[in-house]
């Protein structure tokens, strides 16, 4: 029965990616009124176990291996539901095209624990977008290694969860008045005022509309950091009101390469940085008020969540398997109904 389960996702899956690269190799991929939705089932119990990445793809190196070897242990034993990826799946370019070997190089021939052989929902990061970014979406990954789930943004309804993934690169002004050497796959971006204003709209309507216990927003970019990027202020401008606006209880994001825990001075949004899945140490640190800093690592790791009814768990690990940080937030059963 699972296995007829999983094939009939699968399948679903892969209709809605063909719809979803169909849709954006048009010249109205910025005119979208609804974000794609999709399901996830939680456990028999309610709960979820979910583990989260960033900022890996490097065939290996940079201690990305070693890091998904404690993500397969640790993954294991909390039995994981599905990973979350934060972006900037592929160094240093994205991808060429969906042929392109880095994706077997740095996905599917490293991520080999049986514990990982679940649904990797990722967004898009800034060096993705250097390449190929519609090859990402393409279903032909999918079916290559069929855990591959990849979208600029959607919203995936996990039952006691809803995650909204968000496309945050087309926000940050420099990719686009100062890309130097760098050239980026805008297809179905442009008018890029037109993409970015319709999505904020569409997530604030999708937030405002939902009925779950637990809201969680997910993009590459900082919105709040004390690392090399900092924070992101075209997001703390315009997405940030939005998620303090909703009742949005976590925003997710890589793209500084640490693993990061800052909480909010005017809401009980938190802020999780989980970039730490391969290149990382860049030292630099950045951040006045230590009552918001809970946790801050400038090395590599992952996260992990464990959401219930009631409760949300957040651990941070190295690549020896360490809890460094653990935080934890309860809330009433009446809530949110």
């Amino acid at each position: 029965m699972v296995s007829k389960r999983c094939n009939y996702n699968n399948f679903i899956l892969q209709i809605f990616l063909i719809l979803e690269i169909n849709y954006f190799c048009t010249d109205h991929g910025a005119n979208a009124d609804n974000l794609p939705r999709f399901e996830h089932p939680a456990k028999s119990d309610g709960s979820l176990s979910i583990m989260v990445v960033g900022d890996w793809g490097r065939r290996g190196l940079y201690n990305q291996s070693a890091v998904a070897h404690q993500m397969g242990i640790i993954g294991e034993k909390m039995d994981l539901d599905f990973v979350i990826s934060t972006g900037d799946n592929f160094y240093p370019d994205g991808l060429t095209d969906v042929n392109d070997p880095a994706f077997d190089q740095s996905f599917t021939n490293i991520y080999t624990a049986p514990s990982l052989q679940k649904q990797w929902y990722s967004v898009l990061g800034n060096h993705d977008y250097r390449g190929d970014a519609l090859a990402q979406l393409n279903p032909l990954l999918n079916q290559k290694d069929s855990k591959w789930f990849c979208l600029k943004s959607f919203i995936l309804n996990a039952e006691i969860a809803e995650f909204f993934f968000i496309d945050t690169t087309p926000f940050q002004d420099k990719y686009f008045t100062n890309p130097g050497d760098e050239v980026y796959d805008w297809r179905g971006v442009h008018p890029r005022n037109k993409y970015t204003s319709t999505l904020l709209k569409d997530l604030e309507s999708a937030l405002a509309e939902s009925t779950a216990k637990w809201k969680i927003v997910v993009g590459h970019h900082t919105i709040r950091s004390a690392g090399i990027h900092g924070n992101t202020q075209e997001l703390v401008q315009k997405l940030l009101p939005i998620l303090e606006a909703n009742n949005v209880d976590l925003y997710i994001n890589g793209h500084d390469h640490c693993l990061e825990h800052i909480s909010s001075a005017d809401s009980p949004l938190q802020f999780l940085t989980s970039g730490g899945g391969s290149k990382s140490w860049r030292g630099g640190y950045n951040w006045s008020n230590p009552n918001e800093m809970k946790f801050y690592y400038d090395g590599q790791g992952f996260m992990t969540m464990k959401i219930t009814q009631t409760e949300v768990e957040i651990n941070f690990y190295d690549i020896l398997g360490n809890v460094m940080h653990q935080w934890s937030a309860s809330k009433s059963l009446l809530s949110k109904i």
